[in-house]
This record gives structure tokens, C-alpha cells and sequence, in this order.
């Protein structure tokens, strides 16, 4: 199955001409393209999926997706570490 996850945009910044962020998902920090989601900003909360956000979502909304998640125990490839990143990068955007 396919899941968006929620996560909090810690800062924003453009890479290679793309808008990217860094999200936070419960204390898993991943890199993600928000080009479709430009007008988020730092605080804020988008729902992800593959490494792109799909939408910004208010903060109750995202903590009762999260809870959903991890009671489901749907959160634990969060806390696989990034083969992109681990392996220097290459440009793509890994997936939360």
C-alpha cells in the first residue's frame, strides 16, 4: 500500500531550481521536494509521498494521520536510513 506521510517543514530552500525542504517526521528528519507545494513555509505541515509533498495539512490533521500511522505500526521504514544519502547522493530526492 501507499501511504502519504505527514511531516513538519523545518526550513525550505531550492536546489537545482526546485523547491526542497527539510520535513521532519516524528524525530526522522528526510529531504523533500515541495514543488508542488510552494507556498508552505518553515512550521508548516505537508502530507508526502515518494519524497514530493502532496499537500499542507493543519497541525491536528497531521498528529491524527501520524497517530493512525503508528498505531497501524505503519512508521517503522522511517527509521531506515536513506540509500541516496547514505551513498553521497545523486541528485534524486529520497523517499520518507
Amino acid at each position: 500500500m501507499c501511504l502519504g506521510v505527514p511531516g513538519k517543514v523545518l526550513t525550505t530552500y531550492h536546489e537545482h531550481d526546485l523547491l526542497m525542504g527539510k520535513v521532519d517526521f516524528g524525530g526522522v528528519v528526510k529531504q523533500v521536494c515541495l514543488a508542488h507545494t510552494p507556498e508552505v513555509q518553515p512550521g508548516q505541515y505537508v502530507v508526502v509521498h515518494v519524497g514530493f509533498s502532496l499537500q499542507v495539512i493543519d497541525e491536528a490533521e497531521a498528529q491524527a494521520v501520524f497517530q493512525f500511522l503508528e498505531n497501524m505500526q505503519e512508521l517503522d521504514e522511517l527509521d531506515r536510513p536513506d540509500d541516496v544519502a547514505d551513498a553521497g547522493g545523486n541528485g534524486s530526492v529520497p523517499s520518507p
